[in-house]
């Protein structure tokens, strides 16, 4: 092997070893969320907290849900490594019923870019008003 060949292979391997040492990594303390029994017309509010364990700042880049019945906001900056962030949820359930099995994708700069949020609930008839 020449030289040259070596020292690009070798600059190569340090190039993708260095990159890797600095990130954000996601770690959500649960991923699903089970909501049991509610009402049709109820508006449910949750959370999903995560911590930060990698050793760079991590951004939430962007959320993106089923339909327009589930809302979230997400954190408005960065969150530092070993500090916690939440993702708040709504479902407004006037237009489900039956069971639900219902998702929020995550999309952020950690190692792990992508993560799909999960939520289930079984919405009953409405309560009568009488």
């Amino acid at each position: 092997m020449s030289v040259y060949r070596y020292l690009i292979v070798t600059i190569a391997f340090l190039a993708s070893t260095l990159g890797s040492l600095g990130q954000a990594t996601i770690s959500f303390d649960k991923t699903t969320q089970h909501l049991g029994f509610v009402h049709q017309g109820d508006t449910l509010h949750f959370t999903y907290t995560f911590t930060n364990t990698g050793n760079q700042p991590l951004i939430v880049a962007d959320t993106k849900v089923q339909c327009s019945c589930t809302t979230v906001q997400k954190p408005d900056g960065p969150v530092l490594p070993g500090k916690q962030g939440i993702i708040k949820v709504s479902f407004n359930t006037s237009s489900a019923i039956d069971r639900q099995d219902r998702t929020v994708t995550v999309t952020s700069n950690a190692s792990d870019s992508t993560v799909v949020l999960r939520f289930k609930c079984i919405v009953l008839k409405a309560k009568d008003k009488s």
